[in-house]
């Protein structure tokens, strides 16, 4: 499971880098952005194996970078991250084809978990 390529998105920049270094640290590699557009360029180009997202973001929201990946790479797997209380729209992500989803603030090793089990689901 080591050497996992992970892109994490989330437009607060603090969670989302020092989430990436934490993640690092266990062995995966891991790149942030802090938007649904610069994360859309980087899947065109060098596509991760899982994508952390987070729904809540200004400009294109989670749920439509979600249907654009699951568009474009149904094969990624997709977890995404809600705030407190909003299943709403994890319940409503994992309708639009998410693998899972986690609500804010995470555990590092449930969100580990939930990416080894994304990947043992391939086929």
């Amino acid at each position: 499971m080591r050497n996992l390529k992970i892109l994490l998105v989330d437009d607060e920049v603090e969670f989302v880098t020092t989430l990436a270094e934490r993640l690092e640290l266990r062995g995966f590699r891991a790149q942030a952005v802090t938007d649904g557009e610069s994360a859309l360029h980087i899947i065109e180009s060098d596509p991760p194996q899982v994508i952390i997202l987070d729904v809540m973001m200004p400009g294109m929201g989670g749920l439509e970078v979600l249907k654009r990946i699951k568009t474009q790479h149904p094969q990624i797997h997709v977890i995404l991250l809600t705030g407190h209380g909003s299943t709403k729209e994890g319940i409503e992500g994992m309708q639009r084809g998410a693998f899972d989803y986690l609500m804010k603030p995470i555990n590092i090793e449930e969100l580990i978990k939930k990416m080894q089990d994304a990947i043992k689901s391939q086929p």
